[in-house]
């Protein structure tokens, strides 16, 4: 049954790149069986492509009858959204059944960002002596300094590199082209990395033009960035749970703590909307807000 291979995949996706606790994850996985069941009870024998949204409208009147809390509907509407999101990432599905799903407004999570510092003593762990240490630090550095997605990262070639411009050309979402401006910091080290390091390997076709490639000399996968990711962070004792996201949102904090303003960050991130990149500023708010209550003698 291939539900059980895209529940394995799923399981995989949340522990590695999504880094959520066991109770959560354990949650996700009970949601998605509980849409299984709810399938083969009703004589649906059908795969995840081909549900759609009125399936999941009699899911949630079932699990009612079931007295299953709204609360627990919540999270189970997450659950199935967390889930098709996983499908598309890796094609399984072409569109998402739960978009029309709502479920409670509960508040928005701010996401973790690392201190400057933090980034610094990451950085710091990285072993250069080693071939993949200078394209690890680079990876690193393009992450923090450009504020990109994990995709983008990936799949940024040679061609697209502009960097006595000051700029790198990325393909977003939606296959939607801007131009992002790159720090000298990691200007310097995808120079070192392109030029010292990366002419000394074997490259498979079709990834000659790409700019970060594995030991076999082909693209990265999105899983081995959360692994470098996470092996840093071990390494630099950083116990905040991170992932390559956590660059993007202390590239975007950092601006906005510095006075950037918030079009241009909208436009450097690639957002649709500015609603998206105004979650900066109420981490801004956060950070004043503990400093207050970190230093003043009234706190």
């Amino acid at each position: 049954m291939k539900w059980d291979s895209y529940l394995n995949g799923f399981n995989a996706y949340l522990r590695l790149e999504k880094s959520l606790s066991e109770n959560t994850i354990e949650g996700y996985l009970h949601d998605v069986t509980k849409l299984i069941q709810f399938l083969d009870q009703s004589g649906e024998n059908i795969q995840p492509a081909q549900v759609q949204p009125h399936h999941l409208q009699s899911l949630l009147k079932w699990v009612t009858v079931l007295r299953m809390t709204p609360r627990t509907q919540s999270r189970m509407v997450s659950g199935l959204k967390s889930f098709y999101k996983f499908l598309l990432i890796e094609n399984i599905v072409q569109t998402d059944p739960t978009e029309l799903i709502e479920a409670p407004r509960i508040g928005r999570k701010l996401p973790v960002v690392l201190t400057s510092s933090e980034i610094d003593t990451l950085v710091g762990v990285i072993d250069l002596s080693k071939p993949e240490g200078e394209r690890n630090k680079a990876i690193v550095e393009v992450l923090y300094g450009c504020g990109l997605r994990v995709t983008e990262l990936i799949e940024l070639k040679i061609s697209s590199l502009y960097l006595p411009e000051g700029f790198v050309r990325v393909i977003g979402k939606g296959d939607k082209e801007r131009l992002v401006p790159i720090g000298k910091s990691a200007q310097k080290q995808i120079t070192i990395y392109k030029d010292s390091v990366r002419p000394l390997q074997h490259v498979m076709r079709g990834n000659e033009d790409i700019l970060f490639l594995n030991r076999r000399g082909s693209k990265l996968s999105r899983a081995m960035i959360f692994v470098i990711i996470k092996d840093l962070a071990g390494k630099a004792g950083i116990r905040k749970t991170i992932s390559p996201h956590t660059f993007r949102h202390s590239f975007a904090t950092h601006l906005v703590e510095g006075g950037a303003d918030l079009r241009a960050v909208q436009e450097m991130l690639g957002h649709e909307s500015i609603t998206t990149t105004e979650i900066y500023t109420h981490l801004d708010r956060e950070y004043l807000r503990s400093t207050i209550t970190q230093f003043h003698p009234r706190k």
